[in-house]
C-alpha cells in the first residue's frame, strides 16, 4: 500500500509540475495587455489591437486572436467565435486537472486501507501469539498501519491544492478571455474597424 501511496505521489507532483510549466510559459501580464488593447481600440486602431495580441503569449490573447478572425462578422459573430475559441482551449487548460481531483480524493482512502490491512495482521500476530511478549510486536504492528494513514493525507492534500489551483486559474483565464472579448465586441458595436 505504501508503495501504491508513492506511485500515486510522484504521479501527482509530476501533473503539477506539468501544468506549472504550462501556465508560466503561456502567462503574461493580462491588465498590461487589457490596457494596451483597450488604448488601441479607443483610437480606432483594430490592427493595432490585433498586433497586441499576436505580441502577447497568454492563453487569454490566444483565444482573442482566435476570435478576431471573425471581425468581419460584427460584433455577434466575434462573441460566437469567442465562446468557440475558449471551448477549444479549455481541453487543454483542463489537462490533469480530473487526474488530480481523483488522486486527491482517494489516496486518503488507499492509506486508510493500508491500515486497515495492518491492524488485521496485528490481530492475527495476537491471536497466534498469546502471551504478553507479542504485545509489543502487536503495537508496533498497529503504529505502522497507521502510518499508512498519514501517508495517504500526505498525498492527497498536495493533490487537493494543486485540484483547487488549477481551476481558480482556469476560471481566470476564462473570465479574462470574455473580459477582453466584451472590450473587442464593444469596440465593434461602436463601429471601431468597420
Amino acid at each position: 500500500v505504501l508503495n501504491l501511496l508513492l506511485a500515486i505521489s510522484i504521479l501527482s507532483i509530476a501533473a503539477m509540475l506539468d501544468r506549472w510549466l504550462f501556465f508560466r510559459k503561456r502567462s503574461d501580464n493580462v491588465d498590461s495587455l487589457r490596457k494596451r488593447l483597450k488604448d488601441k481600440l479607443k483610437s480606432g486602431d483594430l490592427e493595432g489591437a490585433e498586433k497586441v495580441l499576436s505580441s502577447s503569449r497568454s492563453i487569454e490573447a490566444e483565444v482573442l486572436r482566435g476570435a478576431l478572425a471573425w471581425k468581419h462578422g460584427g460584433p455577434e459573430a466575434v462573441a460566437d467565435a469567442l465562446e468557440s475559441e475558449t471551448a477549444r482551449v479549455r481541453k487543454e487548460l483542463e489537462r490533469s486537472v480530473n487526474l488530480l481531483g481523483t488522486l486527491g480524493n482517494n489516496a486518503p482512502f488507499v492509506g486508510l486501507f493500508g491500515t486497515v490491512l495492518g491492524v488485521i495482521e496485528a490481530f492475527h500476530q495476537l491471536a497466534d501469539a498469546g502471551n504478553k511478549a507479542a504485545m509489543g510486536n502487536v503495537m508496533a504492528g498497529i503504529a505502522e498501519a497507521l502510518v499508512a494513514t498519514g501517508v495517504g493525507l500526505f498525498v492527497a492534500i498536495p493533490a487537493v491544492v494543486g485540484y483547487n489551483v488549477l481551476q481558480k486559474k482556469i476560471g481566470d483565464i476564462e473570465s479574462n478571455a470574455a473580459g477582453l472579448g466584451k472590450l473587442v465586441t464593444a469596440a465593434l458595436k461602436a463601429g471601431i474597424g468597420g
